[in-house]
């Protein structure tokens, strides 16, 4: 994965706060630890948004498909 260098702004209480997990080792970086924090933000930001996206479901509609789906389906299975 190739990098881009940036320049933020960052209040200084958070920057001590990544200073220190730098200095315990955490990260090996100031860089590192803002790349990892800002990759977990955005996961969580994408989780949100699919469990927006099933709560629009119809339960009921998606289980008539899945049932719909299943009997078709178990025509063309080998009887054991």
């Amino acid at each position: 994965m190739s990098t881009v260098k940036v320049a933020i702004s960052i209040d200084e209480d958070l920057l001590k706060g990544v200073d220190s997990l730098v200095g315990k080792r955490i990260f090996p970086s100031r860089s590192r630890a803002i790349a990892q924090a800002v990759r977990e933000k955005l996961e969580r930001l994408g989780r949100g948004r699919l469990a927006r996206e099933c709560a629009k479901l119809d339960p009921k509609y998606e289980q008539e498909m899945a049932d719909e789906g299943i009997a078709a389906d178990l025509a063309e299975w080998p009887e054991y």
